[in-house]
């Protein structure tokens, strides 16, 4: 893989297609019935730049439907301020690119005032109050047409509740009936608030506030039957940042400070207290895999890396070069913290991996199987399935083919934890041609693959979708 071409997973992409009936070599069981919503970024260009960091590419919802195992695909553009900023050649402000020295998204900052966040929802996607939403870090999410991908406008709660940054990685929680998330608020006094959705709401319910003077960039929290953890890691927001012109992006404002620890806030469902705070070394993460209640202890597994350089290696120059060869590996931890404060780590995978999901049912609860983008391969570019509780792993790699954020979707009444099959999106990179793979969840043995009329850049996340 060392000789790839990568460049078509950072190139832009400007074909749309609408509800195409793909190609299948093998088969997608007829059981499959549904769609898989993927979202991330398909153009990396604007105002006549080219954006800096791949969490800047404007978004692009992309579908998969599934009906007695026919695979139909659409993609299209969100219609948002910053896509139609960058059709008209006017400069956009994103996550690492800037507008003229003063970014856009940072005015709010610098004035105190109300905020205006980029409304680019590249991140994840999720189903709110019956309605689909494509969600970014910044609370101005878009709504769109399941069927069609059409943009609907913005996403707006029915709550009084204000903040300035909030997770796109929502954690459905199928046993409450209920969406967990957090979010942060800047003031005199920092805070990280803690919400739910009520299925069938558009109202976050706050239940905790965590003060803080110095606000870490946190990607998502690990929702366990009774609890939620908010890990707060070394990498902080300069808030003060905000008001030297020389501030580019949000990308500006992060500052990894080593000498602090990690600290897990252990915070109940239901009082909204903090049961538990405790320490452990310095780490980063973006993605918690799941969380669950163990005797008394909170449990959460989680993508661990050494420090903050994989924010800086996902640079577009850096990836269109290499891919994600150059990237940092991360590893698959197990954080149990006692009722004490007691921290016992475990690592449960010696491999890289990124981009993990389990099992719909058992988010919240004890679960045996952990599936991901397994980053041990040159180029990056191998999906593992990793047993927790035997410390073994199953792999599919194929020469020359990028392997994306897999998707673990249940047979209906399945009997097992891994009765089902995992979808993944993958790209070509020999061919310049996306696909979407389905494996049996059970041995990772490939089923079929649909192919895609066009190469996707590389996306981000996305769920399953029962009919």
């Amino acid at each position: 893989m060392a000789d790839a071409n990568f460049t078509p997973g950072f190139r832009s992409l400007d074909e749309e297609v609408t509800d195409r009936t793909l190609p299948v070599e093998g088969s997608f069981p007829p059981w499959l019935s549904g769609q898989l919503i993927r979202n991330g970024p398909a153009k990396f260009e604007g105002g006549g730049q080219r954006l800096t960091h791949w969490f800047d590419g404007l978004a692009m919802p992309r579908k998969y439907a599934f009906d007695g195992g026919e695979v139909r695909y659409t993609n299209r553009f969100l219609r948002t301020e910053s896509y139609e900023d960058a059709a008209a050649g006017r400069p956009i402000g994103q996550f690492a690119t800037g507008v003229g020295g003063l970014a856009k998204a940072l005015g709010w900052l610098r004035r105190l005032g109300p905020p205006e966040p980029t409304d680019n929802a590249n991140v994840h996607v999720a189903r709110l109050d019956g309605g689909f939403v494509a969600l970014t870090e910044v609370p101005k999410w878009v709504r769109f047409d399941s069927e069609t991908l059409a943009t609907r406008g913005e996403f707006t709660f029915q709550d009084l509740a204000t903040h300035h940054m909030i997770t796109a990685h929502l954690v459905e929680d199928p046993h409450r009936g209920e969406h967990v998330g957090h979010a942060l608020t800047f003031g005199r006094t920092h805070e990280y608030r803690l919400f739910r959705i009520p299925d069938g709401t558009r109202r976050r319910e706050e239940f905790a506030a965590i003060p803080t003077d110095s606000p870490a960039y946190v990607h998502s929290v690990g929702v366990s039957e009774d609890h939620v953890t908010l890990v707060e890691t070394p990498l902080r927001i300069d808030v003060l940042r905000a008001l030297s012109p020389f501030t580019e992006g949000f990308f500006d404002l992060l500052d990894w400070q080593s000498e602090r620890d990690t600290t897990f806030y252990v915070v109940s469902r239901d009082t909204g207290k903090v049961a538990v705070e405790a320490t452990a070394p310095p780490f980063f993460t973006f993605h918690t895999v799941n969380a669950f209640e163990d005797g008394g202890d909170v449990v959460v597994d989680l993508i661990a890396f050494e420090d903050d350089g994989v924010v800086t290696a996902l640079r577009l120059d850096d990836l269109a070069e290499q891919g994600f060869a150059g990237v940092p590996p991360g590893r698959l931890e197990r954080y149990r913290i006692a009722p004490d404060g007691t921290i016992e780590r475990r690592r449960l995978y010696d491999g890289g991996i990124e981009l993990p999901d389990v099992p719909r049912q058992v988010r919240t609860r004890p679960y045996r199987y952990a599936y991901g983008q397994s980053t041990d391969r040159e180029g990056a570019n191998e999906l593992v399935k990793v047993d927790t509780e035997r410390g073994t792993a199953r792999e599919f790699w194929e020469r020359e083919l990028y392997v994306e954020e897999p998707c673990v979707v249940s047979r209906p009444d399945a009997d097992a934890e891994d009765d089902g099959v995992v979808l993944a999106p993958a790209l070509d990179v020999a061919a310049e041609q996306s696909l979407l793979l389905c494996f049996d969840a059970a041995t990772l043995a490939e089923l079929g693959r649909a192919r895609v009329p066009h190469p996707i850049p590389f996306g981000f996340h996305g769920r399953f979708f029962g009919s």
